[in-house]
């Protein structure tokens, strides 16, 4: 379930009535879809949580029934399985459509991954980038794009294949926490929020994001399930429709963004601030597909070991169902 907004439910019934009140956009008939979102706190993904608040998706028509997964793989299972209409993951998770999962991307909801960045223990002497050359990271698991950006940050560099060693932790805080505290690893990829909120308890630092060596990843992605595409494609126009105009609202109105945010991930509104600042620019305005963008994640299916070649990318979204 969404955590509820503490101390703002005035605030958010102004705003409603005030979306309300707007010009309208023609939406589908009514439609409950159930949306899986890869991950509970990620900055590309919470913008559904975001409009869901805010009242965005129900003027254009639907109830969303928001469920978190740990992990694009299970959120994938869920839809195969018949159990969500709406996948909320990232770009990489393309590659299980290649491999015959029943949904086609619909969306690039976010390019560069400013979210994701590479964070160390509060004492640790390592200062920059290049001093983690030969040094043990910690990621989320093998094959993760926490780990294809370890092993993008030893390419960039020029340290060869071995520049760097990866270990799975799992993902999220307390991996990390408990990775750090017993040296286990000299750094770790995750959440850039994660290791601010680090940097406020001095337990870590946030190094750098990721975004500032992999450049247009095509990072985050909203994919619509084979039998909602045969039953209701109205309700994804209707959904992609609601997601851009809550990245819009998002971009222009950070203080009430972060209140929301903070409710959703639990993070200090301080925390949510700079994280805002951090990452708002990712998100694309109309969720078309980045051709650079597409090249990178072609060549990184390969590079996981998540399809044996490169992947026909045409194959694997359509862009019929964005707003004209």
């Amino acid at each position: 379930m969404i955590a509820p907004l503490r101390g703002s439910r005035s605030c958010l019934a102004v705003i409603a009535a005030l979306l309300a009140a707007g010009p309208s956009v023609p939406a589908a008939a009514e439609a409950t879809l159930r949306v899986g979102k890869a991950n509970a706190n990620s900055d590309a993904i919470i913008p559904v949580n975001v409009g869901d608040q805010l009242g965005i998706f129900k003027k254009h028509g639907l109830t969303l029934e928001i469920t978190d997964f740990g992990g694009g793989s299970k959120m994938v299972q869920a839809l195969a399985a018949g159990a969500i209409d709406i996948a909320d993951g990232a770009g990489t998770e393309m590659a299980f459509v290649a491999k015959g999962a029943p949904m086609v991307a619909v969306c690039m909801s976010t390019g560069p991954a400013p979210f994701l960045g590479i964070g160390v223990p509060w004492d640790s002497p390592v200062k920059k980038l290049e001093d983690l050359k030969g040094k043990v990271i910690g990621v989320s698991s093998p094959g993760s794009f926490s780990e294809w950006s370890a092993r993008q940050l030893a390419r960039h560099f020029g340290w060869g294949d071995d520049g760097v060693k990866t270990v799975a932790i799992g993902g999220g805080a307390a991996p990390a926490r408990a990775a750090f505290r017993t040296n286990l690893v000299d750094a770790a990829i995750s959440s850039t929020s994660q290791f601010l909120a680090f940097e406020e308890a001095k337990e870590g630092r946030l190094i750098a994001p990721v975004s500032v060596y992999e450049g247009n990843v095509g990072s985050g992605a909203l994919f619509a399930a084979n039998n909602l595409i045969a039953s209701n494609p109205d309700a994804i126009r209707a959904f992609l429709a609601g997601w851009i105009e809550t990245v819009n609202y998002m971009r222009a109105n950070k203080a009430e963004t972060v209140k929301i945010t903070s409710g959703v991930t639990h993070f200090g509104e301080a925390v949510m601030a700079r994280q805002y600042d951090l990452t708002i620019g990712m998100h694309t305005k109309d969720c078309r597909f980045d051709p650079e963008a597409l090249a990178t994640l072609r060549r990184s299916f390969v590079e996981m070991k998540l399809t044996e070649g490169e992947p026909d990318m045409a194959k694997l979204y359509t862009e019929a169902y964005l707003p004209k």
